[in-house]
């Protein structure tokens, strides 16, 4: 059977990812979904990378970006290290790539480079790292950076009076536009969950794994949901972006 699979963000948490694929048991049928953040926070960001480029060559895989990869991809483009970016989890995604080739580390660029902002399937359901603001949809977004940063779709979902029917003037317009839509860059943890959270036709993804939470994949057609144990587990002697 033929599943579309949602991966939230792994924050260079490698063994993470890999214990979770292996309980989900991702078959060459499944279709990967990976809604960004792929590095800082744990030791293995440019792992992580090798690892999904090596992936997407036997799986149907589908990458969108996050703003930690708009961070690392800068870095590979220009060898500079925004400070911003080092606070917030980029110095252990910098000493990931010390035993990098600078080849590899071009091939790596250029996995970024390739990365979608969002993506919409056959089905009318949204695949986007953070969010957006346009009542159009993000095609017609005014700042791109949204796509990587806008926590106002989220926030709107929360506060949605359920109540409110799809086909009233009060439903937002932003929600009307997708059937469903899956989001990553705000952890669950912020509302002391762990599990994948919904709001109205919303889905969140990321359940913390870039701090004292699990990664989690989720399957869109059934709901059901597999988790990695808690990442600072898997690596007892880091951080991570605590």
């Amino acid at each position: 059977m033929k599943r579309t699979l949602v991966i939230g963000d792994i924050h260079g948490g490698l063994k993470a990812l890999i214990q979770v694929l292996e309980r989900v048991k991702a078959t060459v049928n499944d279709t990967l979904i990976f809604l960004g953040d792929y590095v800082d926070g744990w030791s293995e960001s440019a792992q992580t990378i090798q690892y999904l480029m090596a992936l997407s060559e036997t799986h149907q895989c589908i990458f969108i970006k996050g703003n930690h990869d708009v961070w690392c991809e800068d870095y590979l483009r220009t060898g500079e290290a925004n400070s911003t970016w080092l606070f917030h989890g980029g110095r252990l995604t910098v000493e990931s790539y010390k035993g990098i080739s600078e080849e590899d580390k071009k091939t790596h660029l250029n996995f970024f480079e390739r990365m979608k902002l969002y993506y919409v399937d056959e089905n009318k359901r949204l695949f986007i790292h953070a969010g957006y603001t346009s009542m159009k949809g993000p095609e017609q977004e005014f700042r791109k950076s949204n796509y990587n940063w806008d926590r106002t779709l989220w926030e709107m979902a929360l506060v949605m009076d359920k109540r409110v029917q799809r086909h009233s003037v009060l439903y937002p317009k932003r929600l009307k536009l997708y059937k469903e839509i899956y989001i990553g860059h705000t952890p669950t943890l912020y509302y002391n969950i762990t599990v994948p959270m919904n709001a109205i036709n919303v889905w969140n993804i990321d359940t913390g794994a870039a701090f004292t939470g699990s990664l989690t994949v989720l399957d869109v057609g059934t709901k059901k949901y597999w988790q990695s144990d808690n990442v600072y587990k898997l690596y007892p002697n880091e951080k991570g972006r605590n």
